[in-house]
């Protein structure tokens, strides 16, 4: 991308604005945005005003090189990798692409762009640029890393076929620090074989693909948008108690129906998952105590794991037996650094039932709810009471006039029954891809 599109005049000085705002992440939306307008020296110069500001001295190095001589292949290849080590990876695709083209025989670039693409969730991308250098013997390609990425950005943009032919083919790798990507990349294969085997696993199955990736059990899919670009998933949306008590109610169905009634429940610290594991202990009738590491046979319950102590979230990485590790609501856009075993829905933003609020009303217009500061028992008692009342909460995305729901929780359960056998098992390394489902996010 050495010479820019045209670019149009208030674009760059929209960009110097932005620049002179000292505000680093509107200037990068904006990038993103008109990424094709601008020629490798002017991205360069932006990214490296950017990495000075932010103190990222092999950023502002790297891309203070390439904005004097974009040509240097050197400077453009440790620009394409410093973009990505700091979080920009979206500026390092044009460029490694670029280099790629000039250096087809480097194995260092094409894992740097298959890197670059991954990160940016464009795993077809990824995925074609290394089983194109593979079919053409343009790069010597070796299992690990590479082919073990074909495998991996296959099966992410949906692949299932390609990533269990690479997985089958891969030779044990030369060392250990291999094996645990080893192992994610063969449990993910054997669940997407499950669930296809069952019936699913087209491209807008959110249930059957979140399982296959993360291997958690996805008890409600959003009806709001699902033809329009959500396909299951929630974008901004208020929980509430009956909300809770629903996704507790059918989290103990789906345990009590996969055999995996709890002992106790683990308690996180902060107040919106104490609340709602109080409320679980009750209604399941087992102990409930602060949880302080690996204990078999527990249900550990989180409201947002994105607001769980980074001690805590290590000490779930390994399973206990028996352990099952429930999320409220999981955050699609910035997934957890450890994934649940059941997650009530997928979401990008959520309130909690007793978080400020705002509501309208027809003749007064919006008004503000205040935060609802009740201690956790006090709120795990009203989950607990939405969950027990008679007839049990409404089920989401139930219709009107009789209208059946849209999401039945007997489809949530039969799906737990058809791949109980590849439920709780291994470890939870992170998912940080939505993987082949597309949805809607905002900004």
């Amino acid at each position: 991308m050495s010479e820019p599109q045209e670019t149009p005049r208030d674009v760059r000085e929209e960009m110097r604005l932005l620049l002179d705002e000292g505000d680093p992440g509107a200037v990068l939306r904006r990038l993103r945005q008109d990424l094709g307008a601008f020629g490798t020296a002017e991205l360069a110069g932006v990214l490296a005003r950017l990495a000075e500001d932010a103190g990222f001295d092999d950023l502002a190095q790297s891309a203070g090189r390439v904005a004097a001589d974009p040509a240097d292949p050197r400077a453009r290849y440790e620009f394409g990798y410093a973009c990505v080590e700091r979080g920009a990876a979206f500026a390092a695709v044009p460029v490694l692409r670029e280099l790629q083209a000039e250096a087809p025989a480097s194995p260092a670039v094409l894992r740097e762009l298959a890197s670059a693409l991954e990160d940016e969730g464009r795993h077809a991308e990824a995925a074609d640029a290394l089983q194109h250098a593979l079919e053409r013997g343009e790069a010597p390609l070796e299992d690990w890393p590479d082919r073990y990425l074909l495998g991996y950005n296959a099966l992410l943009a949906g692949r299932v076929d390609l990533a269990a032919e690479v997985a089958g083919a891969l030779a044990p790798p030369p060392d250990d620090a291999w094996l645990p990507a080893r192992e994610r990349l063969a449990g993910m294969v054997r669940r997407a074989l499950a669930v296809r085997e069952n019936g699913g696993l087209d491209l807008r199955d959110l249930r059957g693909w979140h399982f296959a990736l993360t291997g958690g059990l996805l008890l409600e899919l959003s009806p709001f948008g699902y033809d329009e670009g959500m396909n299951g998933r929630y974008a901004m949306v208020s929980d509430d108690y009956d909300a809770c008590g629903r996704a507790l109610r059918l989290l103990i169905r789906v345990m009590d129906a996969t055999g995996h009634r709890p002992g106790s429940v683990g308690l996180l610290p902060d107040r919106s998952s104490r609340a709602l594991g109080l409320a679980a202990a009750g209604l399941l009738g087992v102990a409930a105590e602060p949880f302080t590491g690996p204990r078999p046979g527990q249900l550990v319950v989180a409201y947002d794991l994105g607001d769980s102590e980074h001690g805590l979230l290590e000490a779930l990485r390994e399973r206990a037996p028996g352990q099952v590790l429930f999320e409220r609501s999981t955050c699609w856009t910035e997934p957890p650094a450890v994934p649940a075993d059941v997650t009530g829905w997928l979401v990008q933003t959520v309130l909690a039932p007793w978080a400020e609020n705002m509501r309208f009303h027809p003749e007064t217009g919006a008004e503000r709810i205040p935060a609802d500061d009740r201690p956790a028992e006090a709120l795990a008692e009203e989950i607990a009471a939405a969950a027990a009342a008679p007839g049990g909460a409404p089920e989401s995305g139930a219709g009107e006039d009789g209208e059946p729901p849209f999401d039945p929780e007997e489809r949530v359960l039969a799906f737990a029954a058809a791949v109980r056998g590849l439920w709780l098992t291994g470890s939870r390394p992170p998912m940080p891809s939505s993987g082949p489902v597309p949805g809607n996010s905002f900004t």
